[in-house]
């Protein structure tokens, strides 16, 4: 995917639970590229059904195939939507999963009802997965076999945290970078 392909319509910013705040580098993104945000019900009680159905209906009611850029809890419905949606295969020209969030760990699987098991089926679009080395919501070994069950190329941050606003990678033009790639 080349940057004249990125079309800012065609982009979409699938934030984690609690949504990404300003700081954020999905946030930034939003506001620097046009990027568009894909708004939950609840973003403080998420039911996987309920930002699934979001999804399909965000996909199926863009005028052309989308690219997909998750964080965190936003992974988890990527690969969960993609293994149930009759559309996934054509109406996605790939995504960006960063900082999955590992829903099956005991203290995240208690917060989030729901979205345990993680499901590690390939993916039926390109995928790049990124994650860190400190993640608090996901070791990077776990990470490392998210990659490999979806069928994503892995990309090491290094220590990076939850790659979120606490992380201080501001507008974090290396993830840019590797979005263009895909």
């Amino acid at each position: 995917m080349s940057s004249e392909a990125l079309n800012p319509e065609d982009v979409w910013l699938l934030p984690g639970w609690q949504n990404s705040d300003r700081g954020h580098w999905q946030s930034l993104w939003q506001d620097r590229y046009g990027y568009r945000r894909l708004e939950q019900h609840n973003w403080l009680h998420p039911l996987r059904g309920d930002w699934s159905i979001r999804l399909q209906e965000t996909v199926l009611d863009a005028p052309r195939p989308v690219t997909l850029v998750a964080h965190s809890l936003g992974c988890v419905l990527v690969a969960w939507w993609a293994a149930h949606s009759q559309v996934a295969r054509t109406r996605v020209r790939g995504a960006m999963l960063v900082a999955p969030g590992d829903t099956e760990q005991p203290e995240l699987r208690a917060m989030l009802p729901g979205w345990s098991p993680v499901l590690l089926q390939t993916l039926p679009f390109p995928s790049i997965m990124v994650g860190s080395e400190n993640d608090p919501n996901c070791s990077l070994q776990r990470a490392q076999a998210m990659a490999q069950g979806w069928g994503s190329r892995f990309v090491n941050q290094g220590a990076a945290g939850h790659i979120n606003t606490a992380s201080g990678l501001g507008l974090w033009d290396g993830g840019h970078a590797l979005l263009k790639t895909l």
